[in-house]
């Protein structure tokens, strides 16, 4: 059986440093992805929405593995990547703080091996074990990020503003401008985890 390693292959973009940001060109990668929104007041835990977005996305994710690791000839593995989100708002600020309608993109990074046709076999599938709108609302899409910076946090999200502030720091001493969407990857299961050790990657796209 032949295996992809993803983690391998991204560790620069999946396992950054906490002690320093840094700069790096993400490349084009492929993603299952959802579009969704959190109104004013509401949170992430909270939000109906989101965890569809969430439940959708993993089913996809595994049903996917599982549909090439058993297939007769040319079997592939592959492990299911980290929960991904990218954050904006209406009016195109990125500030925690701010009581306004927060827009999401909930995805997470599928192998090129994914194709199309395979994507919408593997939600026929999931359809079937799990009819819904969550499934219905899949799709799967190239994301080209570019240039970017990015650090490693470590703690509970509510720490996260220390760690963007560093960010900020940074991209104001190199002359770079932030643009684009605020973009998260989630390292660890705040369900589970110490909140002290939660690891998220923080980043975002600069020109």
């Amino acid at each position: 059986m032949d295996k992809i390693d993803l983690r391998t292959q991204y560790k620069a973009l999946y396992n950054p440093s906490a002690k320093k940001v840094v700069l790096v060109d993400v490349p084009p990668l492929q993603f299952a992805m959802i579009d969704g929104q959190i109104p004013p007041g509401g949170s992430v835990g909270d939000s109906p929405d989101f965890q569809e977005a969430v439940g959708a996305l993993y089913g996809i994710s595994y049903t996917l593995k599982f549909m090439f690791k058993k297939r007769a000839a040319d079997a592939i593995d592959y492990p299911v990547m980290a929960l991904e989100g990218l954050w904006g708002t209406e009016s195109g600020s990125f500030n925690p703080a701010v009581q306004e309608t927060w827009l999401f993109t909930a995805m997470i990074l599928q192998p090129d091996v994914v194709t199309p046709e395979a994507f919408e076999e593997g939600r026929a599938q999931l359809l079937k074990k799990h009819p819904g709108p969550g499934p219905m609302r899949l799709r799967l899409e190239t994301f080209h990020e570019g240039r970017a910076i990015q650090i490693m946090h470590v703690g509970p999200y509510a720490t996260e503003p220390e760690t963007l502030a560093r960010m900020d720091a940074f991209a104001a001493e190199n002359g770079l401008t932030l643009h684009g969407r605020h973009h998260e990857i989630y390292m660890g299961d705040p369900r589970r985890a110490d909140p002290t050790k939660l690891k998220t990657v923080l980043r975002h796209p600069v020109l």
